[in-house]
């Protein structure tokens, strides 16, 4: 597989960079859940030299991942980890400063959501962050038209997929010791939600 491109990864990567400037200005380490296409950590990499950017995704992603890294030839962004969310072996050992995973949580099946919750409070030290992009309902409802559209084009595509309802989320959140910081509204109907771990 050669280098992947996702049109949607190069339209929201400029928003999340606000949000991530703000939240990241000292020197940190981060691990990025399901790096997919490896765009983001290329970019997120770029404009934040202060970040070491761990990426990380199923094998047959890393390839893509592998392209972009080349090209960009970025000290601070390092070779993807095999990380299946399921597999507690699969989680590194060592700690960060925060977790960023963005258009996960709809494509998982719920209980692969939880269990990526458990493994992002294993990885948090105290007073990381983890931070969650993608499409949410609050209070069982579309935020949008063109988000019911998506939703039903996940459930064609497989059962299990589909958008999660944030409250829902925020509680898997607080059972495994973290505290919402902030819900930042984002283009497209999308949310950039923050988690504080305590």
């Amino acid at each position: 597989m050669t280098k992947q491109f996702s049109a949607a990864a190069e339209r929201n990567s400029q928003p999340i960079l606000a949000v991530l400037r703000e939240l990241l200005p000292q020197p940190a380490r981060v691990l990025e859940i399901g790096s997919g296409t490896g765009q983001h950590a290329v970019y997120f990499g770029a404009h934040l030299p202060h970040v070491t950017w761990q990426t990380s995704d199923l094998p047959q992603n890393h390839a893509s991942i592998h392209a972009w890294m080349n090209e960009a030839n970025l000290p601070n962004v390092l070779l993807p980890l095999t990380l299946d969310t399921s597999t507690p072996d699969h989680w590194p050992q060592e700690q960060f400063d925060a977790v960023f995973t963005a258009n996960t949580c709809h494509i998982m099946s719920w209980d692969e959501v939880r269990a990526m919750f458990s493994g992002i409070t294993r990885v948090l030290r105290a007073g990381g962050l983890a931070c969650v992009y993608g499409p949410f309902n609050y209070g069982g409802k579309f935020t949008s038209e063109s988000n019911a559209v998506f939703d039903a084009s996940l459930k064609a595509q497989a059962e299990h997929m589909g958008l999660r309802d944030f409250e829902a989320v925020d509680r898997l959140a607080g059972e495994n010791g973290m505290r919402l910081r902030k819900d930042y509204e984002m283009p497209a109907h999308n949310r950039l939600i923050v988690w504080e771990k305590s």
